[in-house]
């Protein structure tokens, strides 16, 4: 069978994967992006609400999770927010920042993936989609890989294929596959940045507050959030619930406070300067109203004047807002996940040329690492900078 060679064979045509097969072709390196779906670039796509938050102007290795927290720093250094601010300035997209340092783009996502698209053509680059890999052959001096379009031989093999976040994008775990071809080792995977669910007795309790948003800080394993929280009809989700999965998992404790703001001595001032107020009324101009009538079923003296009240009872209610319980059961999985937390053992990858320590000729980039990014860009930034360091090399 005649064999397709060339210089560079990138599986994966996402962020990660198209970076690199640009940054390779304009070194004058012979590349082909192979990826079994239909379309390039789906997640990027989808992602933002179809508006991409592509970077995060704040992007520093604290906001990223890894075995090996030292990994992802040299990457970062070398391609950061402001160099991938600057090539989609040179192609004029129109983007907007909606909260500090996070960028999205104004009209649509497929402007940057255009962007992205057109880097490829430039750089000379070929783009190969609907390929399905059947055999990766690692040889002396050579990778032979078996697709359903012919077989490529190449010198650098670059693994692009993402995690198991949203199947439905085309997520596979064929890079966690190639990865244990040759000997890597793979830190225990698990969706992350993803809604988490709540046990069906208090899931019905809370049904009526599906669709209302309030701020809240959520803490799991000494670290918090403060953000917006989403309730849902399957449980809940917002900002400060995805980040927490970062460092949640089920079965762990897991603290809401939906009245972040609020101190003790903040309830105990309201009997004391209006006292004819109910806590009722001030609850309401801190929170939703239907949060609000969940809570006077719990506490029905909210509807009185504040005056009448206890100190025990304003403890209560102080300790009943700090503490709120959303009886937590799991996550929604994969299915609607942003990341896959854990992949390829980065202390057996080159964290400057990402070349793999077992293989020579292979190469890891992008979240099929095990390098998880915070929610706001960051994971985004850690594909472009991960993908652009790698098209240095290949």
């Amino acid at each position: 069978m005649v064999v397709d060679k060339v210089d560079v064979i990138v599986i994966g045509a996402g962020a990660s994967g198209l970076m690199c097969a640009a940054t390779a072709g304009y070194r004058g390196k012979s590349v082909v992006v192979l990826d079994h779906s239909n379309k390039a670039g789906k997640k990027i796509l989808m992602s933002g609400g179809g508006r991409c938050n592509f970077t995060n102007m704040d992007a520093a290795p604290k906001h990223f999770l890894s075995d090996n927290p030292h990994f992802c720093i040299s990457a970062l250094r070398r391609f950061s927010s402001q160099d991938f601010v600057d090539l989609v300035d040179r192609h004029g997209l129109d983007y907007v920042e909606k909260t500090p340092g996070q960028l999205f783009c104004e009209h649509s996502a497929k402007d940057l993936l255009d962007i992205l698209l057109t880097e490829l053509e430039w750089s000379g680059a070929e783009l190969k989609l609907n390929t399905k890999i059947h055999h990766i052959d690692f040889q002396d001096g050579q990778t032979v890989v078996k697709t359903n379009q012919g077989d490529f031989a190449c010198e650098s093999l670059v693994v692009a294929t993402g995690g198991l976040s949203i199947p439905t994008m085309g997520a596979t775990g064929f890079g966690y596959e190639i990865a244990k071809q040759v000997g890597h080792g793979i830190l225990p995977t698990r969706a992350s940045l993803v809604p988490i669910t709540i046990q069906p007795d208090r899931k019905a309790q809370l049904a009526e507050l599906s669709g209302i948003a309030c701020e809240v800080s959520a803490t799991a394993n000494d670290v918090t959030f403060q953000e917006p929280m989403l309730f849902t009809h399957r449980g809940v989700s917002g900002p400060s619930i995805l980040q927490i999965t970062n460092f949640w998992q089920p079965g762990e404790a897991l603290a809401i406070n939906i009245a972040p703001t609020l101190s003790l001595d903040d309830l105990l001032d309201v009997r004391r300067s209006t006292p004819k107020k109910s806590y009722e009324g001030f609850l309401s101009n801190l929170l939703p109203k239907r949060l609000v009538e969940l809570i006077k079923i719990e506490f029905p003296w909210l509807t009185e004047r504040s005056a009448q009240t206890s100190n025990d009872q304003i403890d209560s209610l102080f300790h009943y807002l700090a503490n709120f319980d959303i009886a937590p059961n799991g996550t929604e999985g994969y299915r609607t996940a942003e990341v896959t937390l854990g992949g390829v053992n980065t202390n057996e990858v080159s964290s400057k040329t990402f070349e793999s320590q077992k293989q020579k000729g292979l190469y890891f980039i992008g979240e099929v690492l095990d390098v998880t990014g915070w929610l706001g860009g960051y994971n985004f930034q850690w594909a472009w900078a991960s993908g652009f360091c790698a098209g240095k090399y290949v």
